[in-house]
């Protein structure tokens, strides 16, 4: 309602505050609204320049973003180098979106030299941190043996992982894994169980 709209403009104004003070956080917040047209009109270009702002201060969220917004090319080409970059600074600050992300760029050698066992690091520092995607990509590296050795118990156990927090191409996965026995033993009812689950998506 109004009511909403007016703590946007009010967020909108104490951001531009804090920011002018030199705080990430708020330079990060302020791509935020940007980028979602929250309380201001949507506008990547000045997303873009607040996440800047917001990574140039080493603040790991704020080069993430950005690197989300290079990787999108906003009705541009995509910059994936650029990318690249933003999120290797993330991801060396510990961020697991960027760790998952720089993961995917090495897998498919967009920005970056071709390479399933870095692409292999940084989905397990993100998988590690909790993050469900690459826990996922994870998983299915071992299954393929794409970077690592095959390893169907080590597949399962990332799969799981992901399936418990509600990715539902895990889930699919988890089912068909319980169902041919594949790195586990076999169990139809759990199996059907996880299918179910994937299907209420």
């Amino acid at each position: 309602g109004l009511g909403a709209v007016t703590d946007l403009a009010a967020a909108v104004s104490f951001y531009k505050k804090a920011a002018a003070h030199g705080s990430a956080r708020a330079e990060r917040s302020l791509g935020r609204l940007y980028e979602g047209g929250l309380g201001v009109t949507q506008d990547f270009a000045e997303a873009v320049k607040w996440y800047s702002r917001a990574a140039a201060d080493g603040d790991a969220e704020g080069a993430y973003r950005l690197g989300l917004r290079c990787e999108a090319g906003d009705g541009g080409p995509a910059d994936y180098a650029e990318a690249a970059r933003w999120f290797m600074k993330a991801a060396l600050q510990d961020h697991a979106g960027a760790q998952d992300s720089l993961g995917y760029l090495y897998q498919t050698g967009r920005g970056v030299a071709k390479s399933y066992s870095e692409a292999l690091k940084w989905y397990r520092k993100a998988a590690e941190q909790g993050d469900a995607g690459a826990q996922l990509r994870l998983s299915l590296a071992y299954s393929e043996g794409r970077g690592t050795v095959k390893d169907e118990e080590e597949a399962f156990r990332w799969i799981k992982k992901a399936a418990e927090q509600g990715n539902a191409d895990a889930e699919g996965i988890l089912g068909a894994m319980y169902y041919a026995g594949s790195g586990t033993a076999e169990n139809p009812s759990e199996a059907a169980r996880w299918f179910r689950q994937a299907a209420m998506h």
